[in-house]
């Protein structure tokens, strides 16, 4: 059984952001004092008195617009509002009540769901205050005076949320789940990949530069396992990225790559790998994540002749040289093309990354490769490898104790890792190896 689910919905600029992270413990919301920052669905977790629930922070409604980002906003907030199994609904006690609280409100009522009406910006603390009574006057559910800044009243707030949501089961499923992030610069196609994916507008489409702005979380289970994929913002050239909200954006897409299992790197077709693409991918290799190379658009490549896909695959391997170990996927993401194929290979590189060699296989390798081309040596002093044990996966880390680490040169830790690749694959994950001479103390 999936947690229950609390959504936090009302107008722009009411702190709903602000309310989420605090309950969550994390920010994982851009807050920013600005109308819109928040577009589609951000979901959190959240522990009080020992039971779990999820949050999700939803766009602010405006149900009166004419703006196709504002309809889209609302559209993730009304989905947001189907799924929940209780609502908390956000206002600005600065402000009062205003007309757009009141068609929250009013369609809130239709929604039929436990709705608890949380009364924000009520930052100082003893009596109550009386700009709180007109709030009264929207006719919907419980009222809590609360402080998103300073945390006030949250404690009555979180009460509130388990006397009306499910009791969890308490079964774990978290182990079982692999994180897969969506990065690549923007406009390649990465929320239109993980809508296709999932079959429905989970993310908003647009081909405006910066559409997507957090780090989305969707749950999708197939039958090849259970997922968490994480849609990010596209990020571009520091040199470009001159809004704050964007730099916010940029520190939750590297966020989003530390705690990802694998890492799907999307790629124009029509493009090739640029310069960014190089960056994101670096960002990705350095932090030891599983990856697969998604050359997306296929579809829009024009003029296809037998060696085209060939020849669109030794580019990216050329441009991005350090990631030999990666699976390239040609599909699109606009016509499902071939995206049935990510997820058995998601599972396998996502196996790779945590798998382990036993000792003494790792030492028949090795004495295999050092017979057949000696370690170096230097001024007449030759290297010794005494052996090689693992110390660790996500990656796989391997150990290897020697005479002389100073005689260890780059080009023979390459030759070693590639005997090694060789014999147990390691498909789709990179490798780290460290140096230890005689006397180091092992960890």
């Amino acid at each position: 059984m999936a947690k229950p689910l609390v959504a936090i919905v009302g107008r722009p600029n009411v702190g709903k952001s602000m309310l989420f992270n605090k309950l969550t413990g994390h920010r994982t919301s851009i807050v920013e004092d600005t109308p819109g920052v928040t577009r589609d669905r951000i979901y959190g977790d959240c522990e009080w008195c020992g039971r779990q629930f999820s949050l999700v922070d939803t766009g602010g409604i405006e149900p009166g617009t004419d703006s196709d980002m504002l309809k889209f906003m609302r559209r993730q907030a009304e989905i947001g509002i189907e799924l929940a199994d209780a609502i908390i609904m956000v206002v600005d006690v600065r402000s009062g009540v205003t007309a757009a609280d009141q068609d929250v409100a009013t369609m809130l009522r239709k929604s039929r769901k436990p709705v608890a009406l949380a009364v924000n910006k009520c930052d100082s603390i003893g009596l109550v205050n009386p700009e709180v009574f007109e709030f009264y006057g929207l006719g919907i559910g419980d009222l809590f005076e609360v402080s998103a800044v300073h945390g006030h009243g949250t404690g009555d707030l979180l009460d509130w949320v388990l006397e009306n949501i499910p009791e969890d089961d308490g079964s774990d499923e978290e182990s079982e789940i692999i994180n897969v992030a969506i990065v690549g610069k923007p406009n390649v196609g990465k929320s239109s990949l993980l809508n296709k994916i999932l079959g429905e507008e989970r993310v908003i489409v647009s081909n405006v530069a910066g559409t997507t702005r957090d780090a989305i979380d969707s749950y999708y289970e197939n039958d090849t396992g259970k997922y968490c994929l994480i849609d990010t913002a596209g990020m571009r050239r520091k040199s470009k990225v001159d809004d704050i909200i964007e730099k916010y954006s940029n520190m939750r897409t590297i966020s989003a790559i530390e705690r990802a299992d694998v890492c799907l790197i999307l790629i124009d077709a029509n493009e090739g790998v640029t310069e960014q693409d190089t960056k994101i991918a670096g960002l990705v290799h350095e932090a030891g994540k599983a990856a697969i190379i998604v050359v997306n658009k296929w579809d829009a490549v024009e003029n296809k002749e037998t060696n085209t896909m060939r020849d669109m695959e030794r580019n990216v391997r050329d441009g991005l040289s350090y990631m030999t170990y990666a699976p390239i996927i040609f599909l699109s993401a606009l016509t499902g093309s071939r995206v049935d194929r990510l997820f058995p290979e998601i599972q396998e590189v996502f196996k790779q990354n945590t798998s382990r060699i036993t000792t003494g296989a790792l030492n028949s390798i090795l004495a295999e490769a050092t017979a057949r081309v000696q370690p170096p040596s230097d001024k007449g002093r030759r290297l010794k490898i005494y052996y090689m044990t693992q110390a660790g996966t996500k990656p796989p880390h391997f150990v290897i104790f020697c005479n002389d680490a100073r005689l260890f040169h780059f080009s023979y830790q390459r030759y070693l890792e590639n005997q090694i690749r060789e014999v147990f694959g390691l498909k789709g994950t990179p490798v780290r190896i460290t140096i230890r001479q005689k006397g180091d103390k092992e960890e």
